[in-house]
């Protein structure tokens, strides 16, 4: 499916990374909704009651019932600021390997909690994820990265905001009433993207966390077609949260938030994330033209217009896809000069697409030579790409400088890499989103099929699993 790719990761209530990997599995597209009348509801940012001590919570991360991490959330009084950090350890299960993340955010926020500066840093693996951002009037002045592939970047924002970590303080000592409703500017570091989330107090119940009965209020608020639900006590802190794709946290303690973590990292994501097929296609890879139905969009609140557009048609729940022919020759030689604002931003360094970079730029050279056929010289690119980095998958937010110094990565590594090196190359390019039917699993090998005719591997056939950018190199 090619559709712009949009990183639309969202704080979910503090647990940054959970969400991280699901929108880099191509789960989410184009646009977060919330479907709750925001003009009946009031923005809620005044001052509360001041913490005058260190405050830290802890919760246990689970998925499918199984615990895969946790986290520590402090708020330290700094004369009229606060100062938030939080930590974040989780190990899921990729494809049989546990990889193990690492986030750790230090945010400073007035006595509502809206946000002044923040400090991001993510360490998955081998790969490092920075960001840092301060506000000033009604924007946002970001930092990307470090050392000497720091970039700069400006958003404007519409209100002050939240940042994710902050999220489960604000409703903290604040008035809860059944049919209440909070809407909450939140800024998320991931995507470097300003949403609106409404939260409804849905009902007053009782909820068990650790074998002890506690009156709480429980919230309610929707992102991607999925509810998001937190229950608070009646002091406002969070006892409980629930969401996407089977993630809880609970609240928990110093001593127990470490321990008892699933070895393997409890269910496997690709298998989570994955398309189920019914039937198998014969020698897909050959395949001009594809018809197939869809069922479940309508109820997930999918934007099915998406999937109307280019060499695809979509219509009464059938989608049809005719693959593309790739030209031998394009119609420009290298690098293209189409001086229009519509292609000049398919050729421009981006956030995570360090096309200007003398390091990118100069491997582009290499890989290309004095060939000026831009078809030519995307096919070595791609091969090369794919020859050198190691197919390994990774949950981290993918730079293609990055992924050029460690060469290891899966889709969304090569993706940004091959985007980069193509900019860099002359040629216009961007990245997408989207879904693919493969033979093959990530490390080369053809997956043998388990009895029921389907392929153990997620990225097999029988399954549908995430797809690489693309390029666009007869433009």
């Amino acid at each position: 499916m090619d559709v712009k790719r949009k990183r639309h990761i969202f704080n979910f209530f503090g647990a940054v990374v959970i969400i991280v990997w699901l929108v880099m599995m191509g789960l989410l597209v184009k646009k977060v909704s919330f479907n709750y009348d925001v003009d009946k509801v009031d923005i809620i940012a005044e001052k509360r009651s001041a913490i005058t001590t260190v405050e830290r919570e802890w919760m246990d991360i689970y998925l499918k019932g199984k615990k895969v991490g946790y986290s520590v959330n402090q708020v330290s009084p700094l004369e009229e600021d606060y100062l938030i950090q939080e930590e974040i350890f989780l190990k899921l299960n990729l494809m049989g390997q546990a990889s193990s993340i690492y986030t750790v955010s230090r945010s400073l926020v007035d006595h509502a909690f809206l946000l002044k500066s923040f400090r991001f840093k993510m360490i998955s693996g081998v790969v490092t994820y920075q960001i840092s951002g301060r506000v000033k009037g009604n924007l946002m002045i970001l930092e990307i990265g470090e050392g000497t592939a720091r970039r700069k970047e400006i958003i404007k924002l519409s209100a002050p905001p939240l940042l994710g970590s902050g999220m489960a303080r604000f409703f903290k000592g604040r008035k809860l009433e059944v049919d209440s409703s909070f809407r909450v500017p939140v800024f998320d570091p991931s995507t470097m993207a300003q949403k609106e989330a409404v939260f409804r107090v849905m009902a007053k119940e009782s909820v068990v966390i650790k074998r002890m009965r506690h009156s709480a209020f429980r919230l309610e608020t929707e992102m991607w077609g999925q509810p998001m639900t937190m229950w608070l006590d009646e002091k406002g802190a969070v006892l409980k949260e629930q969401g996407f794709m089977g993630f809880t946290l609970i609240k928990s303690s110093a001593a127990n938030a470490p321990r008892d973590i699933e070895g393997g990292g409890g269910e496997d994501f690709y298998e989570l994330a994955a398309i189920n097929v019914k039937g198998k296609l014969k020698d897909a890879d050959r395949l001009a033209y594809l018809k197939l139905k869809v069922d479940g969009l309508v109820e997930a609140d999918f934007d099915t217009a998406i999937l109307a557009k280019g060499r695809q048609t979509f219509g009464s729940g059938m989608i049809e896809i005719i693959r593309e022919k790739m030209p031998s020759k394009a119609v420009y030689d290298l690098p293209y000069s189409d001086g229009s604002d519509s292609i000049k931003k398919f050729l421009r360094p981006g956030l995570s697409i360090e096309s200007d970079d003398s390091a990118v730029m100069e491997k582009a050279r290499e890989i290309a030579g004095k060939v000026k056929n831009p078809t030519a010289v995307a096919r070595r690119l791609m091969a090369w790409v794919f020859r050198n980095v190691k197919k390994r998958p990774l949950i981290t937010v993918p730079s293609a400088l990055e992924v050029l110094k460690t060469k290891v990565g899966d889709c969304n590594e090569h993706a940004v890499l091959l985007t980069a090196l193509l900019r860099a190359a002359g040629i216009p390019a961007r990245l997408c989103v989207g879904v693919v039917y493969r033979g093959v699993d990530i490390h080369g090998r053809d997956p043998k099929p388990d009895a029921g005719g389907r392929h153990t591997h997620q990225a097999g056939s029988g399954r549908i699993g995430q797809a690489d950018g693309n390029h666009r190199p007869d433009r």
